[in-house]
This record gives structure tokens, sequence and C-alpha cells, in this order.
């Protein structure tokens, strides 16, 4: 409830403001943009957007466990399951920190190379585009159309007078109106601090308020070094311990996943994943199989890993990479079993 009374608060606040006829201050675009952060709260975290009430945007990206699915899910949490109880995905859902910091999607000329956007295949521009796609996808939260969604909304009195107020009093004269400035309002949500703290020991490391352990600091050497290991190449943007690091250049690469038998057992998925391919714009058969290299944020605590959830452990991922500098690995670092022979 706290939220909804500082929401009512700022509300009253702009109410007043908007009879006197004269032009927005910016403490008053600042009263706004607050508004509309305590209404995507709100709204990330409301179970009654689905069609069974039983999941919201929080489900899957819990913000106690980095913005991922925590849940079992009867697969390990290799993928979420919907809220009918029932339908289980084919890809990790993707932590929700630091998305805000992901650009557009659109095609580098200078680097021939796809960049950007939501999801794993990019197939939303913006945090409000893949905001939007959850509560229509029938093996998500499951909601027949934007007018089911849009009725939701009108179920709650905090959530009309709001939107009235921030998008103007005919918002719910139009569905598509209406959808899209619910879809605003949650990204206005998750480009808040919270999503994006920089609180890690390795940035207070570069504030000089943390001393790395030896083990720590041979890491961080190793991982940003060129030699016999290529960490940095896609999970550095900005340079080596600058402040503000994603850890992703936001590319989309190919890099041999196996595909997770496990998952597929059980969620029934037979056809093959396009990866990028799968996203509208891209029509280039060249760029299948290839998905958008992940933020390494939070990466301690938001097992498993891989776009489909194929290995449990971090160690794997490493030696799985390192396939590239030693020939000899042949080995899959969690089943053991020789890779030609993998049954």
């Amino acid at each position: 409830m706290k939220y909804l009374k500082f929401g009512t608060f700022i509300l009253s606040a702009f109410l007043l403001n908007a009879c006197s006829n004269t032009t927005p201050t910016k403490e008053d675009l600042a009263k706004k943009i607050k508004m509309k952060e305590q209404l995507g709260q709100a709204l990330f975290f409301d179970k009654n957007l689905s069609k069974n009430r039983t999941q919201a945007c929080a489900t899957c990206h819990n913000p106690q466990k980095g913005f991922t699915d925590d849940r079992n899910n009867g697969v390990n949490s290799m993928a979420s399951m919907g809220d009918n109880g029932k339908s289980i995905g084919d890809r990790q859902a993707p932590t929700a920190t630091y998305a805000m910091f992901s650009p557009k999607f659109h095609y580098d000329k200078k680097k021939k190379k796809y960049i950007g956007g939501q999801f794993w295949d990019g197939r939303e521009a913006t945090l409000a585009g893949q905001a939007g796609g959850p509560p229509l996808n029938p093996i998500e939260m499951g909601m027949p159309d934007k007018k089911s969604v849009v009725d939701r909304l009108k179920e709650n009195e905090y959530y009309i007078n709001t939107l009235k107020t921030i998008y103007g009093e005919n918002i719910f004269n139009s569905v598509d109106k209406a959808y899209w400035a619910m879809t605003d309002s949650i990204e206005k949500f998750e480009m808040t601090k919270e999503f994006a703290p920089f609180d890690s020991k390795y940035d207070r490391f570069l504030e000089g308020k943390y001393d790395l352990t030896p083990l720590e600091d041979l890491g961080r050497s190793l991982f940003f070094s060129n030699n016999n290991n290529s960490c940095a190449t896609c999970h550095v943007l900005k340079g080596e311990d600058k402040k503000g690091e994603t850890f992703t250049n936001y590319e989309y690469h190919n890099i041999g996943v196996p595909e997770n038998k496990s998952l597929r057992a059980k969620n029934g998925v037979k056809i093959h994943d396009d990866g990028l391919l799968a996203n509208p714009e891209v029509t280039d058969k060249s760029k299948r199989g290839k998905y958008k290299v992940p933020t390494l944020r939070n990466v301690a605590v938001t097992a498993p890993y891989m776009h489909n959830g194929v290995f449990k452990d971090l160690r794997t991922v490493v030696e799985f990479y390192d396939k590239y500098n030693n020939k000899d690995r042949k080995i899959n670092p969690e089943t053991k079993n020789l890779g030609k022979n993998q049954k």
C-alpha cells in the first residue's frame, strides 16, 4: 500500500497544478515521471493482469533474485511456467536488471551487425514493447487480447485515475492507447535505479571502497586480458575498469550452445529455435542461431545459464568457452561424457 499512498499524494499535487493553466515546470514534469514510475511499479507486481490472476511481471522477474525467474517450474528453473500452471517456455527469462541500457534494435552498418533490442532475439525495440508481450502470450500471462487487459485495468480505481491524469481524460477511449500507456509506465519503473544499482563489489572497488581478494583480482585480470581468452570481446562495452559497465556489447552471436534436451522433454517443443532469425526485422538466414549477449551483472546468482538454461553452473559456462582456446576439450563439463559419444 506504500506506493499507492505515495502515488495518491503525487496525483493530488499534479491535479492542483493542472488547474492553474501555467506551463509545466521542471518540478511538474518530474512529478509526472514519478507518477509513471509509481504506476509502473504497481503494474509490475499486479497478478490481476494475467488470465487466471496468478502471474505478474515480477513472477518471472523476481527482484529478490536479480529480476529473474527463480521458481523451479518442474524444469530446474531452465524456463518459466505460464499463468495456466502447465505451459513451459523454451527460453530462459532474461534478467530485467540493466535492460534499460540496451539500445533500440538496429543494424550497425559499420560493424555489419545487429545490436540491441529486448528479448533474446531483440524482437522488441524498447522496454515498453517488451512489457507488452507477456500479458498477451498464451504460454505466459495468457490474456486473450489487449481489451481484456485494459478491462482489468479498469477494475482498479487507482489505475483509472492515474492513467487519466498522466495520459489524458480520454485515454480509455482507445484500447491501443490505454495498453500503450500501461507498457509506458512499466518501462518508466524499469528505468529506475532499482533495476540498475551498480552496487556490486566490483563497483565498490572502482570507487575505492573495497579491496578485491587475490583470487578476485586475478579473475579480473584474466577477464580483461586479450591473452588466452576473449571474455571482454563480447562482455565489455565501455572499457577496462570503467564505471557504469553493463558487461555486454548488445551484439548477437552463435557460440554453439547445445540444445536443452532435458527442457524440451518437458515442454514438448520440437521446432528449431531460430534465435535472431525469429526477429521479424531479420531475414538473413545466416543470423539463425544467434542470440543477444547477456549482461554479466548478477551472474553469480542468476543460474541456470545460456538462452535455454542448459548449463546449471557458472563454471560450466567458463569451461564451455574454453573449447575455443583448448582444442582438446571434448568433454561436456557437466555430464562428463565425451562430446562425440553423448547420448
